[in-house]
């Protein structure tokens, strides 16, 4: 029927904003796969950097992709979601690619750290040494927690829905009714879980970063040569720190996510949503401008499309 589209101010206002955060995260996003796609096909091989880089890329679209397609029939054509298996497979790639994005990004911010900042001690010096023979196995080890989540998440999705058919008779209103705050509270602890996790890892990677530069700065204050090595840190640790504000923006979101979980309409969602699904965008903005291959390829185009 013609009312199921009629759509309230707050949600036709987040769709337009959605829409438009998410073409604009998945333009940047293929421009970082296109780069280093091209050059794997040149040089027949990619640095780790690059790598995690790629993935994250390659990650973060169909992320945006289901997450875009999950909130537009939610709000457009909602009863669509109560079709079986059509929200558990959603939520569950979403599901998928979010926690991969988050795991390839915490992996990025764990590498510039053992890679730039400099230690003595031998536990640190022996990552230093085998961190591009860990990094394949750090991404694949990524995508397989990511898919277990995802998998747990379409039971629990999938035990969601059987007890809103079941749930007719008054007789077990309440029952179900608890089974449903126990199957949301297991999801959303699911969530904040592995977000602190990988929230832990860009903590810290920030800090023995700062410290390292920190050291670094201090025995170099007598040299008034450029020094590379302060070149490096500080880039490295404007991606880090840039990364640590964006996570901890999202943190407070998640929270703020299961606080208004019940308000369908509301403010303070709108605004969640808003930054949620800028996130992919913005963050993918700074690594190219923090990555000097990426720089140089977007400003060849920004110049390209000047002349023209």
């Amino acid at each position: 029927p013609p009312q199921q589209f009629n759509v309230t101010s707050y949600g036709a206002i987040t769709v337009a904003i959605i829409t438009l955060e998410v073409f604009a995260g998945m333009w940047i996003n293929a421009f970082i796969i296109c780069v280093f796609c091209i050059a794997w096909v040149k040089k027949k091989t990619l640095n780790s950097n690059e790598k995690i880089l790629l993935l994250l890329g390659c990650c973060r679209i169909p992320f945006l992709c289901f997450a875009w397609v999950y909130h537009f029939i939610s709000k457009i054509y909602p009863n669509f979601l109560h079709v079986q298996t059509i929200l558990q497979l959603l939520a569950s790639f979403s599901t998928f690619f979010n926690y991969s994005n988050l795991w390839v990004s915490a992996c990025l911010c764990g590498f510039y750290c053992i890679k730039i900042a400099n230690f003595k001690n031998s536990f640190f010096i022996y990552l230093k040494v085998k961190i591009d023979r860990m990094v394949p196995w750090l991404l694949l080890g990524s995508e397989i927690l990511a898919l277990a989540i995802s998998i747990i998440t379409y039971v629990l999705n999938e035990t969601l829905q059987r007890d809103n058919i079941t749930s007719t008779s008054q007789e077990n209103f309440w029952e179900v009714t608890i089974r449903k705050d126990k199957q949301l509270f297991s999801s959303y602890f699911l969530a904040g879980l592995v977000f602190a996790a990988s929230f832990m890892v860009v903590i810290f990677a920030a800090v023995f970063l700062l410290f390292s530069l920190w050291r670094h700065k201090r025995t170099m204050q007598t040299n008034s040569m450029k020094d590379l090595s302060m070149d490096a840190h500080i880039r490295a640790m404007k991606s880090v720190l840039s990364f640590l504000v964006m996570y901890s923006i999202n943190f407070l979101c998640l929270v703020l996510t299961i606080i208004y979980a019940t308000k369908k309409e509301n403010i303070m969602t709108l605004l969640v949503y808003i930054y949620m699904y800028a996130f992919p965008g913005v963050h993918s903005l700074i690594v190219i401008f923090s990555n000097p291959k990426l720089e140089k390829a977007l400003l060849k185009i920004v110049a390209r499309v000047k002349c023209e």
